[in-house]
C-alpha cells in the first residue's frame, strides 16, 4: 500500500513538471496582465538577487575600491580569499558552524517529528495540555532563556573544551515550532495505513520511521531549511557561551574582521560569500522535497 502512494505521488509530481514545463497558451497571445506579472516579478527577483550579487562582487575588489561604489571591480582579485583563510580562523569556524548545524537539524528532525506524531496518531490523557504547553514555548523571548541556558551549560560543564559544541546546540536540539509543523503534516497520514502495519507485526517505531516519515518528506525538507539557516545564523548564543576563539561560529568570528577604527568591508563580504555555500547547498538539496509538498496539495488517500 505503501509503494502504491509512493508511486501515485511521482506520477503526480511528474504531471505537475509537464504542466509547468509546457506552454500555457498558443505563442503569439500575451495579455498585459500576464507582462505586468512578469515585470512584478522580475523587479523583485532584482531585489532580492542585487545584495548577494553585490557581495560577491565586492570579494573580488581590492581594498581602494570599495570608496569608488563602483558595482564591477575594476581590478579582480582572490587576495581576499586568501587573507581570509590564512590571517584568521576562518576554516575553524566554517567547521564549527558545520558541526553545529548540523547536530541541531538532525536532532530537529528526529525528536520534533517523533513528537508530532505522538501527539497527532495517539489519544492519552493530558495530550491536548501538553500541545498547548509546547505552543506555549513560543511566547517566551530568547532573550528571556539566555541566563537558564547558560546556568544549565555551567552546571553540567558544557563551556569547557569540547562540550562547547554540545553547549552551543542543546538549545535548538528541539523546538516547538518544528513539533507543531510536523504535528500538522502528521493528520494527512491516513489512519489506515498505520493500523495495516500493525496487523503485519510491525512496532511503533517501525511504523514511525518506516512508514508515516517517507509520506511527510515535504514537512521534513521545510524543517530541516528553516532550522539549518536558523543555526547558521545564530549569533548572540554562541558568543556568549562559547569561552575560547577556537569554538566560534562563524557570525561571531565575523565580528573580529571589524575593529574600533577601521572595519575590513572586503574581508567580511568575502567570508560571507563563503558562509553562502552551506545555505544553498542545503536548498537545493531538499527542494525537490518542497515542490513535490506543493504538487501533492490537495491529493488524498
Amino acid at each position: 500500500m505503501t509503494t502504491s502512494i509512493e508511486t501515485s505521488a511521482e506520477r503526480t509530481l511528474q504531471l505537475a513538471e509537464r504542466v509547468v514545463s509546457s506552454p500555457g497558451r498558443p505563442r503569439g497571445r500575451f495579455s498585459w496582465a500576464e507582462a505586468l506579472a512578469y515585470l512584478f516579478l522580475s523587479l523583485g527577483v532584482a531585489v532580492m538577487v542585487t545584495p548577494f550579487v553585490w557581495m560577491l562582487l565586492t570579494s573580488f575588489k581590492p581594498a581602494p575600491e570599495l570608496v569608488q561604489f563602483a558595482f564591477l571591480p575594476q581590478n579582480p582579485t582572490f587576495d581576499n580569499y586568501m587573507r581570509v583563510m590564512t590571517t584568521s580562523s576562518f576554516g575553524r569556524w566554517y567547521v564549527n558552524s558545520i558541526l553545529v548545524a548540523v547536530i541541531s537539524t538532525a536532532s530537529v528532525i528526529f525528536f520534533d517529528s517523533l513528537v508530532g506524531y505522538t501527539l497527532n496518531k495517539f489519544d492519552f490523557p493530558g495530550k491536548n495540555l501538553i500541545f498547548i504547553g509546547i505552543l506555549g514555548t513560543l511566547m517566551i523571548p530568547t532573550e528571556m532563556l539566555i541566563i537558564p541556558w547558560y546556568t544549565m551549560s555551567v552546571d553540567f560543564g558544557w563551556h569547557i573544551g569540547l562540550a562547547q559544541y554540545w553547549g552551543i546546540a542543546f538549545p535548538g536540539v528541539i523546538t516547538a515550532t518544528g513539533i507543531f509543523l510536523m504535528r500538522q503534516f502528521f493528520d494527512g497520514v491516513p489512519s489506515e495505513l498505520l493500523d495495516a502495519a500493525r496487523i503485519d507485526g510491525v512496532n511503533e517505531f517501525g511504523i514511525w520511521w518506516r512508514i508515516a516519515m517517507p509520506l511527510v518528506k515535504p514537512a521534513i525538507a521545510a524543517l530541516a531549511i528553516f532550522n539549518f539557516i536558523g543555526n547558521w545564523n545564530a549569533y548572540l548564543w554562541p558568543l556568549i557561551v562559547a569561552n575560547s576563539r577556537e569554538f566560534y561560529t562563524l557570525p561571531v568570528g565575523l565580528s573580529f574582521f571589524r575593529g574600533e577604527s577601521t572595519t575590513e568591508w572586503e574581508k567580511i563580504m568575502t567570508a560571507a560569500s563563503l558562509a553562502s555555500i552551506p545555505l544553498l547547498f542545503v536548498f537545493l538539496l531538499f527542494q525537490r522535497q518542497i515542490i513535490k509538498g506543493i504538487a501533492l496539495t490537495g491529493l488524498k488517500g
